[in-house]
């Protein structure tokens, strides 16, 4: 009897540890876009109503800008910004001001910046502490509605790896000390438009995509030590897109999209695997140099053994592109003969042309594609992710464009537009908003989600969005 109550005491132990360490997991949110899909698996439920004095558990006033998303391990919340004494207001915020005056790209400013790397306290915005990673004038500009904080860390737990573009790559253990930091160099962009792309993290080695005028690649760095263990260059200019790690039931790839070749790489040796181009028709007015950009500026999306690629439309800012659906297994070179009008082939199970994403990456939820609306457009397409056959596009009523991505939380999909009105919707065959909550300020960053809780940065707050405890 004493051995069967020790059994049984010992199966419940067990299992309450399996249950602790599921929950730990499912608890963080690692980096961009989480694991670059936009899906959590928590199920504690985001109330689907809040406002400035409704359902936020904290809120603090951030300083400088960033366009960063935050990030989540346990309790602990990491959040960067770029900060100087000159530094200007972000001019473009759409409250009261639908379309304003975008400009463009600006040379480097003649001031001293400082990169910060925040940690918070995820349970009451309390700072543990803060690192200043780098001081020192920009050597180039960036767009006016870019940051010199854009890129997203992400951690693996233990660490937590910080890019900051042209001013380097930091690595912090949880206590804020430096572990290591290494220097990518520093290349002009298209236009002074700045950086953008996020790292990724798989098995021990750390990502960074940065494709530029002069000189691009993709790297793989040790997270231990920040030793480089390989390097592919590519053909490639500026282009703003994340990388993504695709887990498929075949294998895992390093997804890099660009504005010749989308091209997956194996992940533990930098070789191709395959390549898509991503060329389409423009107009002939079109110039070669804005034809080179091509609008590279959102992410991939993935389902189960589905990649979903998709790009902007030159002829006009608002206006939307090529978008592929790529099944897993691919080799060589899998692209279509556009040109011919070929829609499919072995490895492309769909393409369409005039619905690719700008600035908002798609997310793929339930065997759906989402692909949310550019700039001032405010359709919302839904499509079926085996087919590309449209469900439905429907207006967003009350929109005012996106630029942060959606996420897939509790069984609802969120996304927060240019004036932080988050949109709740069902992932249903029909568009149907169970959820339309505003905080009225600038918001391009995309949220996190963590903790039975979402975390919003603006302009100029932080705020956690959640029940109280």
């Amino acid at each position: 009897m004493n051995y069967r109550i020790r059994l049984i005491s010992c199966l419940i132990a067990t299992c309450i540890t399996i249950i602790v360490v599921v929950c730990a997991i499912a608890s963080d949110w690692v980096g961009w876009r989480n694991d670059g899909t936009g899906i959590s698996i928590e199920k504690a439920g985001i109330p689907l109503k809040w406002s400035l004095t409704e359902n936020i558990r904290w809120s603090i006033k951030t300083d400088g800008l960033g366009w960063s998303q935050p990030v989540v391990t346990g309790k602990k919340l990491f959040i960067t910004t770029a900060t100087s004494d000159k530094q200007l207001a972000m001019n473009t915020s759409r409250v009261g001001n639908p379309k304003p005056n975008l400009g463009g790209g600006e040379v480097a400013p003649d001031a001293l910046y400082q990169w910060v790397v925040y940690c918070l306290d995820a349970d009451t915005g309390a700072t543990l502490w803060k690192r200043i990673a780098a001081e020192k004038k920009p050597p180039y500009g960036t767009h006016v509605q870019n940051t010199f904080a854009t890129e997203t860390p992400v951690t693996d737990g233990e660490r937590v790896y910080v890019y900051f573009g042209q001013i380097g790559l930091f690595c912090y253990d949880m206590a804020g000390n430096l572990v290591w930091s290494k220097d990518l160099g520093s290349y002009p962009t298209f236009g002074n438009w700045g950086t953008a792309a996020s790292p990724a993290l798989d098995n021990g080695r750390l990502f960074i995509q940065f494709d530029n005028e002069k000189n691009s690649f993709v790297v793989a760095l040790n997270t231990k030590n920040g030793e480089e263990l390989w390097r592919v260059n590519r053909n490639e200019r500026s282009t703003w897109s994340s990388p993504i790690i695709w887990r498929n039931s075949l294998r895992t790839e390093l997804i890099a999209m660009g504005g010749n070749y989308n091209i997956s790489y194996d992940p533990a040796t930098g070789k191709e695997l395959w390549r898509c181009g991503s060329e389409y028709s423009v107009p002939a007015e079109t110039s070669s140099r804005h034809k080179a950009a091509a609008g590279i500026k959102s992410s991939p999306a993935t389902d189960k053994d589905m990649l979903y690629v998709g790009l902007s439309n030159m002829t006009g800012s608002t206006d939307q592109g090529p978008l592929w659906a790529i099944k897993a297994g691919g080799s060589g070179d899998i692209s279509l003969n556009l040109k011919a009008g070929e829609k499919s082939n072995k490895w492309v199970a769909w393409y369409r042309d005039e619905s690719g994403p700008h600035f908002t990456s798609p997310i793929a939820v339930n065997e759906k594609l989402y692909v949310f609306p550019t700039h001032e457009k405010d359709m919302l397409t839904c499509m079926n992710g085996k087919t590309g056959e449209i469900i439905y596009r429907e207006k967003l009523t009350g929109s005012v464009g996106f630029y942060c991505s959606p996420t897939y939380y509790d069984g609802k999909i969120y996304c927060t537009d240019d004036n932080c009105t988050t949109f709740i919707l069902d992932p249903g065959n029909k568009l149907k908003v169970l959820g339309l909550n505003s905080l009225n300020e600038m918001h391009w960053s995309t949220p996190a989600v963590a903790n039975g809780a979402m975390y919003i940065r603006t302009t100029e707050h932080l705020y956690c969005i959640g029940t109280k405890k």
